[in-house]
């Protein structure tokens, strides 16, 4: 309606309009100055008129805060969740480990509670392969010539003979069990001192063979190496008789041979008793040097 009218008029109404709404304001304020009591109920009946309005208008702007918040929170779990979860795989490269140093600190213990003679040298070497065959009972160990291991030395645990050195390379050696079937060690009954020998057949317990004359061993009874054939010393321990059946007997070894992971290899001088390896046949490959053989 404003585009309808000529210049003039509307010019007219620009000037006029300016003053008006000046006059205006200066009525209101002198009516607020003199009638502060009625100013004040008109301004509180105009407050409550627009209180909804003004309520309706600022619930879209409450959600949208009450949305940014939630999102922000949202994003601080993610995070919170992201970093707990690196500090728990952490956490669990931490507990194996520290299992894994917790078994062997206890094995390395149970190693110090046979001690050697004072006269014998000794390595501490960590198992490094099992035969793991139905017919072969021997592990191979990380340290080898190079470390001083020699054929023929004792392999021991903290809780008994596990063995003798058969095989031995620069880096690595290999042990062959007492229950493989071609150990052979000379035993004797420590109650009735008779003497027998300690058998391998790739059983868990090797039995007692060619008995001295004497009483018949007993279930309970201890065996320890006898010393004879110079090959290893005597009194080592080496397990107790569990059964007798026709004047055989069985013997679980003092060593837990399937859970060993360390091994004292000692050397009791006595490795000049052995007779030199046989050469290997032309049909053998050079690499089976370390194989289940045994020289006695």
């Amino acid at each position: 309606m404003i585009n309808r009218l000529s210049p003039a008029r509307r010019a007219a109404i620009q000037r006029v309009s300016f003053p008006l709404l000046l006059l205006a304001s200066a009525i209101m304020i002198a009516l607020g100055k003199s009638d502060q009591v009625g100013f004040e109920s008109l301004r509180d009946r105009v407050m409550d008129v627009a209180a909804p309005t003004l309520e309706v208008l600022s619930r879209p702007a409450s959600l949208l805060d009450a949305a940014i918040s939630r999102a922000r929170d949202f994003v601080d779990v993610y995070r919170t969740n992201a970093q707990l979860t690196v500090e728990n795989e952490q956490l669990l490269l931490w507990q194996q480990a520290a299992l894994r140093l917790t078994s062997e600190n206890a094995e390395l213990r149970d190693l110090l509670k046979l001690v050697p003679e004072s006269s014998s040298s000794f390595v501490t070497a960590r198992i490094i392969a099992d035969s793991g065959g139905a017919y072969v009972r021997s592990v191979m160990v990380n340290a080898g010539r190079s470390n001083g291991v020699l054929r023929g030395q004792a392999a021991i645990t903290g809780d008994g003979l596990v063995g003798r050195v058969t095989e031995v390379g620069n880096g690595a050696a290999r042990v062959l069990l007492i229950t493989d079937l071609n150990s052979h060690i000379p035993v004797i009954v420590e109650t009735s001192r008779r003497r027998a020998i300690l058998t391998g057949d790739n059983s868990e317990h090797p039995r007692l063979l060619n008995f001295e004359a004497g009483p018949t061993p007993r279930i309970g009874d201890r065996i320890v190496t006898s010393g004879q054939g110079g090959v290893l010393p005597p009194g080592l321990p080496v397990g107790t008789v569990v059964a007798v059946d026709s004047g055989m007997a069985r013997v679980e070894p003092y060593a837990a041979l399937s859970r060993v992971e360390f091994l004292r290899l000692v050397d009791y001088g006595l490795g000049e008793a052995l007779p030199n390896p046989l050469p290997l046949a032309p049909s053998k490959r050079p690499d089976q040097s370390l194989g289940p053989s045994v020289h006695r």
